[in-house]
């Protein structure tokens, strides 16, 4: 969570007893190449006390700092280039990473090392991206370390340096929450309780500062002299509604490459990144004045009405056994105890949704964004107890409306038809916020909140502000704030407003599907448990559990043992289901066990040869037993062998191979053919029988 003392740039919380709060750590990474002293201040937080040092550690780094909370602890570093990129964004690296060593572990993948970056650095990219000054294009990477983890502490980390950028900020750069489902007068408090402890960071981090001396650079110009009639061409197309989105963009691109061609021929010496950046400042002031002056958007809609959508996505739930669930890293585990989900929404966009060619590479900062907000969203409705690992793939095949939101209102319709018992039904939405800013003073002077934003509308706009819920609470968060700071009445507006446009949706979603289908699907998956005697463990399994293995195989099922004799089978399709249920059942079956007498020997033959014993029966029906004897025999081979009953723990038949001297001569009962015939002598000490 981050603010400046002016207002509130953004929140992340989590429920503690009543509400969900999480404050991002501001870090203040202060100029540090050599320094010769270490500085720390401490920010009381209620509970907990908050501890920022730099100049201790990675003193070549442009900035530095270590977190501490409890035992749990952050290294921050901050490194930029002295010289800007050519390119027309900002060009920031952020890099969190979760060490397992942290959590006092050791990685379980084949290399034993940290494979791969945490998803946080997308939240954190996010948070402090929207803070530097426009036009400031130079190379910067920011690493983020987790150097300890105590379980009870939780840290999503920010960076704050002598690097050019408007801080300090404690992390409220954007609002994320993820809660279950609490009402909206409680979220509302928990906001309020964030930003209240914001400022105590922030007044940390300002004493951290003023210690140290650090001062800050002075933002480059931007190049400021465009033609008037470039706002006169933005003008008629942000009023013209024949455009779509795709049209739409191409005219405002027609208009910067014509725009970029005739500065560079009056002003040559001028860079081209500069022209573009300050051509997209008066684009956006263009946009926003049409908004607050004249109360209209581009499509044409009111500023509180939901948009007829044009956009695909086409949602799909699959279930599978509860041995699919994600494994959660060490680190995840440490902090929250959480080791496994069985719930997971993946989203996908292609780049088919908006007609261009792009290289296919693994998974973007879009994609898991988007699915991580939409998955926050569903979760908490999901049944706890749900005994079934469920997965919803959310592709988007058309986008021309609110994609990421539109992957929550199909993952609801898409559970409900698929007939997980969730409840209540969730949506989201997504608000923006267009202003009028004082420069001078740095208050807002004017602002007009936007429901259901177009694209263009965020770009250009001030705020995406997303909010998910039922029509009973709020599920989840997440609000990209493009200003120094807003007031917190504009954030409680925006959550009210919200909520209208919240009910509205889920008014249209109930006319198509209303509550969970009751009847199951007629090839859908089937989940079941079944008791097996713990006598019948061993038979059911096999041998290093060859038996249920081969049988998984065989029939396309999971079988997983819950406790001692409680299994859960878990089946694609019904005939499978009934397939795993007649094999555990025949095994089940009593044994067609001979009266066997006490003390009395018979004839065993070998089924296999192992190092620790060998597997014998008497008759063809019955269960192997282990024996411990292994020398000298062989598979198929027959021995003697004296029955001493069966084990009262588990069932299982003890019997001993006899000895090669004994004084007495025992009957030798064969069981196959029913014979009795004379053996040699059977042991009489029952000492060596098999466990």
């Amino acid at each position: 969570m981050a603010s400046q003392s002016a207002g509130i740039t953004g929140l992340s919380h989590h429920v503690w007893p009543w509400f969900l709060f999480l404050i991002h750590v501001g870090l203040c990474c202060l100029y540090c190449y050599l320094w010769p002293l270490s500085y720390a201040v401490a920010v009381d937080l209620g509970n907990r006390k908050l501890e920022i040092s730099s100049g201790k550690l990675a003193r070549f780094a442009d900035g530095s700092a270590v977190v501490q909370s409890g035992d749990t602890a952050v290294m921050v570093t901050a490194v930029s280039k002295t010289k800007p990129s050519p390119s027309q964004f900002m060009p920031l690296v952020v890099d969190y990473r979760q060490k397992a060593a942290a959590a006092g572990r050791i990685p379980t993948n084949p290399l034993s090392r940290e494979i791969g970056t945490s998803d946080q650095k997308f939240l954190t990219n996010c948070s402090i991206r929207l803070i530097f000054p426009a036009g400031y294009f130079y190379d910067i990477q920011v690493l983020c370390n987790l150097l300890a983890v105590d379980g009870i502490n939780e840290l999503d980390v920010l960076a704050i340096n002598d690097i050019l950028w408007n801080g300090p900020v404690g992390a409220i750069v954007m609002l994320e929450a993820s809660t279950e489902n609490i009402i909206q007068q409680d979220f509302c408090h928990a906001i309020k309780v964030g930003v209240k402890y914001t400022q105590q960071i922030i007044q940390g981090i300002q004493q951290l500062v003023k210690e140290i001396g650090v001062t800050k650079g002075t933002p480059q110009k931007l190049f400021t002299p465009l033609p008037e009639i470039v706002k006169h061409r933005l003008y008629a197309v942000f009023t013209d509604c024949e455009y779509d989105k795709i049209s739409r963009d191409e005219a405002v691109n027609k208009i910067r490459l014509d725009t970029a061609e005739q500065v560079k021929e009056i002003f040559p010496e001028v860079d081209l990144y500069e022209i573009i950046e300050f051509f997209n400042v008066v684009a956006k002031e263009v946009f926003r004045s049409i908004i607050l002056n004249e109360y209209k958007r581009c499509d044409g809609r009111d500023l509180t009405l939901l948009r007829n959508t044009g956009c695909e996505v086409l949602c799909i739930v699959t279930f599978d056994s509860l041995e699919s669930s994600i494994k959660l890293d060490q680190v995840i585990i440490a902090i929250n105890g959480i080791k496994d989900k069985n719930f997971m929404l993946h989203y996908e966009f292609p780049s088919y949704a908006t007609n261009e060619i792009v290289q296919v590479t693994g998974l973007n900062r879009r994609e898991l964004g988007h699915g991580a907000l939409a998955e926050k969203a569903l979760y908490p409705v999901i049944p706890k107890d749900f005994p079934i690992t469920v997965r919803v793939t959310s592709p988007v095949l058309e986008s021309n409306g609110p994609c990421s939101m539109a992957s929550a209102w199909g993952g609801t319709l898409a559970l409900m038809d698929s007939g997980v018992p969730i409840s209540p039904a969730v949506t989201d939405i997504a608000m923006g916020l267009a202003t009028k800013t004082d420069l001078e003073k740095g208050e807002i002077e004017d602002y007009h909140l936007l429901t259901d934003i177009l694209r263009i509308e965020d770009y250009s706009g001030d705020m995406d502000f997303k909010i998910a819920g039922t029509n009973k609470g709020i599920t989840a968060l997440q609000a990209d704030i493009k200003l120094s700071g807003i007031p917190m009445k504009i954030v409680m507006e925006a959550i009210q407003q919200a909520s209208v446009a919240k009910k509205e949706i889920l008014q249209i979603m109930n006319k198509t599907i209303s509550k969970p289908q009751t009847s199951r699907k007629e090839n859908g998956p089937v989940v079941e448990t079944v008791q097996v005697p713990l006598s019948k463990w061993e038979k059911l399994v096999g041998p290093g559990g060859y038996n249920l293995k081969k049988h998984q195989v065989e029939t396309v099922v999971t079988i997983s043992q819950v406790d001692e004799e409680t299994f859960s089978i878990f089946a694609s399709t019904p005939s499978a289901m009934h397939e795993a249920k007649d094999f555990i059942a025949e095994i089940c079956k009593e044994d067609q066990e001979q009266q066997l007498e006490f003390g009395a020997g018979y004839i065993a033959t070998i089924t296999e040869s192992r190092d620790t014993g060998v597997m014998v029966k008497l008759y063809p029906n019955m269960t192997v037993v282990k024996h411990p004897t292994a020398l000298g025999l062989e598979v198929g081979q027959e021995i003697q062998v004296k029955y001493f009953g069966c084990d009262p723990a588990d069932g299982r038949m003890r019997l001993s191979h006899k000895v090669l001297q004994s004084p007495a001569t025992t009957v030798v009962r064969t069981l196959n053919d029913s014979r009795i015939v004379m053996g040699k002598p059977i042991l009489q000490s029952s000492s060596n029988y098999s466990q």
